[in-house]
């Protein structure tokens, strides 16, 4: 009985990663593709995209849940790229000036998501996914009608034909993955981004070293229980703003990290869906509202990056029609996300449950040993009586 709960209690906490693994293994052999071409795929992804995802960390850390706001961070990243392509900044320092304008941009930007979601408590998610949308709204008035009217752009090739705004689609040829290439390690059939693999390796050494400084410390026990935290003279609400700005402007420097592999950025829309895989990665990979590791982002972009890989194609040679495939994409995404949070939500629910009949126990243990307790007293009193 014991074995067989223990089963049935890792299957629920795994059962996201479980369930994603049987598609991707399933969809693999119809799509046709080689193992070659697919092992070159995966590790080109885990490049463009682990360090989008590694940001996530820490606002789970400090129990605020996955940060849809970090879309904030990837419009400060793609303001950044945009002034480098103003000033024809190209290579790595094109990068490092793109992530020098999207500092401050997504510090402030974090700092004002930071002091919502304080006044939001309870319902983060929720509140940075709708942030989201209405700091997009600025973003695209500020490219659309103050870049070139008000602020300055030199370049006239990335403004629209009336003069000003940003055209549609920019072309990044002058930092066009220049990070990956910087240290390109080639064996065989397969091409290794090394720099790149080493921006990530840092940011993973940074995220372990921070868990336990002070800081970092404070984080986990504001996750854990704010009300203690609080009572302990932690400041609460400054530490989860904190967690926000770390969160945002290292979303900031994912996004440069990934445009630059992919070589050209969709001007107003290229930042709309960077949460939404990001959080479908990292829940892939086994992570929870209030709980992610560093593996879990790994095997999440794999995982999640496997499909998108297979599925069209499969769609494609099953179907006879690609479509399928992006169609099934979507809802897998879609729908691993709410199957993550469903699960979340019966797993807290059943673990209050049991920890309610738990205390009831106690509570009826000590009733019991108290009457055991009055018993010889009275029974003392009443032989004496008589």
């Amino acid at each position: 009985m014991s074995a067989k709960r223990s089963f049935g209690r890792f299957f629920t906490e795994n059962a996201v990663v479980i369930i994603f693994l049987l598609i991707t293994v399933l969809a693999v052999k119809p799509s046709g593709l080689s193992l070659t071409y697919i092992i070159q795929e995966m590790l080109t992804r885990l490049g463009r995209n682990s360090f989008l995802v590694l940001a996530l960390l820490l606002p789970i850390y400090a129990g605020m849940g996955l940060n849809f706001g970090m879309t904030l961070g990837a419009m400060a990243g793609q303001i950044g790229l945009i002034f480098a392509i103003n000033w024809n900044i190209m290579g790595v320092p094109g990068i490092a000036f793109a992530a020098l304008i999207g500092t401050p941009i997504s510090i402030f930007m974090g700092w004002v998501c930071g002091v919502v979601l304080n006044k939001a408590k309870g319902r983060e998610m929720v509140t940075g996914y709708i942030l989201a949308y209405f700091i997009n709204g600025i973003y695209q008035f500020v490219v659309l009608y103050l870049m070139g009217s008000i602020i300055p752009i030199r370049s006239p090739a990335i403004l629209l034909s009336r003069g000003y705004g940003i055209r549609n689609t920019l072309n990044l040829d002058g930092v066009r993955q220049s990070l990956d290439n910087l240290l390109m390690l080639k064996g065989g059939p397969f091409s290794l981004p090394l720099a790149t693999y080493l921006v990530i390796g840092v940011l993973c050494l940074f995220v372990i070293w921070f868990k336990k400084t002070k800081l970092g410390q404070d984080m986990r026990a504001v996750g854990h229980n704010m009300a203690v935290a609080d009572m302990a003279g932690i400041p609460v609400d400054r530490t989860r703003i904190i967690a926000i700005i770390i969160s945002t402007v290292l979303a900031s420097y994912g996004q440069i990290i990934f445009l630059q592999n992919m070589g050209n950025v969709a001007t107003y829309n290229a930042h709309d869906q960077t949460s939404f895989f990001a959080v479908a990665a990292i829940l892939v990979g086994g992570a929870s509202v209030k709980k992610a590791t560093i593996p879990n982002v790994f095997i999440g972009v794999v995982l999640l990056h496997l499909l998108f890989v297979v599925s069209p194609r499969a769609g494609q040679n099953l179907f006879d029609s690609a479509m399928i495939g992006e169609f099934f994409r979507q809802f897998i995404g879609y729908g691993v996300i709410a199957l993550s949070l469903v699960l979340y939500a019966w797993r807290s629910r059943k673990e209050a449950l049991r920890a309610r009949e738990g205390l009831r126990g106690l509570a009826v243990g000590a009733t019991g040993v108290a009457g055991v307790a009055k018993a010889p007293a009275g029974g003392g009193a009443g032989g004496k009586a008589t």
